[in-house]
């Protein structure tokens, strides 16, 4: 059985495509993602992952935390620990926490990241092409690909771009990774 969160997610997908008029198998050919893959996810059998999501965001032109701030219940000024929401992967582990979720006059927001050692999570086109990140390693080692181009990241580190193309996240067999992303 799903979570809350994850129940109210499969509802925001299945408004977003009758929103879009689209049927199922318009939604598969624009995401890439099976009829019956989507199906599942519409009525809460499944949870999505995070390249689904992805996948998702790209269809519909929309950035991935802007979609799970649609199903969050409500934004106050200030997001304590325990109200910000996590979103897991159930396929790879991979985490997401919204530390600072979007929000009507604000143009960042922040997320945290956990990526377990040995993932790979691509994403084959951006949710919002030309979106500015900017990734802070926390701790682990990562290798982010934006645009064909590998940059390998230790803790520490800040990678800044403008997400245009694919993007390929991955880690070692030694270590994940733990990152923040804000996102503008």
């Amino acid at each position: 059985m799903l979570d809350n969160l994850s129940n109210r997610l499969a509802v925001r997908l299945n408004e977003l495509r009758h929103g879009r008029g689209w049927s199922l198998d318009q939604l598969a050919a624009h995401s890439g993602i099976s009829r019956a893959t989507l199906s599942r996810m519409e009525k809460g059998e499944v949870s999505p992952t995070a390249e689904n999501l992805g996948r998702l965001c790209a269809a519909y032109d929309l950035p991935m935390s802007r979609l799970l701030m649609m199903v969050e219940d409500s934004f106050d000024p200030k997001v304590a620990f325990e109200r910000q929401t996590e979103w897991r992967d159930p396929e790879t582990g991979f985490t997401r926490r919204a530390v600072s979720p979007p929000a009507n006059g604000l143009n960042a927001e922040v997320v945290e990241c956990h990526l377990p050692r040995d993932t790979v999570i691509t994403y084959e086109a951006p949710p919002k092409s030309g979106q500015e990140h900017h990734l802070i390693l926390i701790d682990g080692a990562l290798t982010l690909t934006v645009d064909g181009t590998p940059h390998a990241l230790s803790a520490g580190d800040c990678l800044r771009y403008h997400l245009s193309g694919p993007t390929r996240f991955e880690t070692g067999a030694s270590r994940g990774a733990r990152y923040l992303l804000v996102l503008i």
